[in-house]
């Protein structure tokens, strides 16, 4: 699931039907969960996986409508605690990234003792994309400060889309930047766009971060990335979102 760049939603309220669908989610949990890997650079060996959701119905049109839907009738909170459950139970062995919408930060979901994050036995990194600290940036820096004492990760989403505001993002001390996919699209050796990803690698790699390439599909997009210095690469060249983790190593020479 890619949560909305920004939390702002349409100020046309859900229609009934989607407000039934939505019911009906949350109270029978029928969220379809997907998992793509994310492969650690240095090892070829998957790092974790990035969850992703798909929805049970025409009604939304995807995963970003449905979460501002949601928003939009106070239910967000309860939404991602969902998401938060069943990827939890479904996937138990491997570390997880979890997007979280900007919105979830306004309810006390996250930071309760209960919340299934808690109880995953592995790595949690929780992702807000680089426009969140901007909207909600107090709720945001309290939550995820607290989460982190007790053990939970930050990671920051779509870093380089905007340069929203890099103080506000390196307020949050972020363990992990995964950068936008634009940046990684169609790159090449010496370009332009290749010194302005040099850039922002060495940018994150100072505020002490591990940083991600994002959207990954040909061999020479993995050979920059790597040659940039990135941390982990994710995208459909190395693995394409599945319903079960398989832990799967990777070569870039296969």
């Amino acid at each position: 699931m890619k949560l909305p760049l920004e939390p702002v939603v349409s100020a046309r309220k859900p229609g009934k039907r989607q407000i039934e669908v939505l019911d009906r989610i949350l109270s029978e949990r029928a969220l379809e969960l997907v998992f793509q890997p994310i492969f650690e650079v240095a090892t070829g060996e998957v790092f974790g996986y990035e969850v992703l959701t798909r929805i049970p119905s025409p009604a939304f049109t995807g995963p970003e409508a449905l979460y501002n839907a949601a928003t939009r009738v106070g239910k967000v909170g309860e939404l991602g605690r969902l998401q938060r459950s069943l990827a939890v139970n479904l996937a138990p062995g491997y570390p997880l990234f979890l997007n979280v919408h900007p919105a979830e930060f306004d309810y006390p979901f996250l930071v309760q003792p209960d919340d299934p994050i808690f109880r995953h036995g592995e790595d949690v990194y929780l992702e807000v994309t680089e426009s969140a600290p901007l909207s909600h940036f107090e709720q945001c820096a309290s939550v995820l400060g607290e989460l982190r004492k007790k053990g939970i990760q930050v990671a920051i989403d779509d870093f380089g889309s905007g340069f929203s505001n890099v103080k506000h993002i390196a307020d949050l001390a972020p363990d992990i930047v995964k950068l936008d996919r634009e940046l990684m699209s169609q790159v090449h050796h010496g370009s332009r766009q290749f010194k302005l990803l040099l850039s922002i690698v060495r940018l994150c790699k100072d505020m002490g971060a591990r940083v991600v390439a994002e959207g990954i599909e040909t061999t020479e997009e993995y050979a920059v990335a790597e040659h940039a210095g990135v941390d982990f690469c994710q995208g459909y060249l190395l693995g394409r979102p599945g319903k079960i983790p398989e832990g799967k190593s990777w070569n870039p020479s296969s």
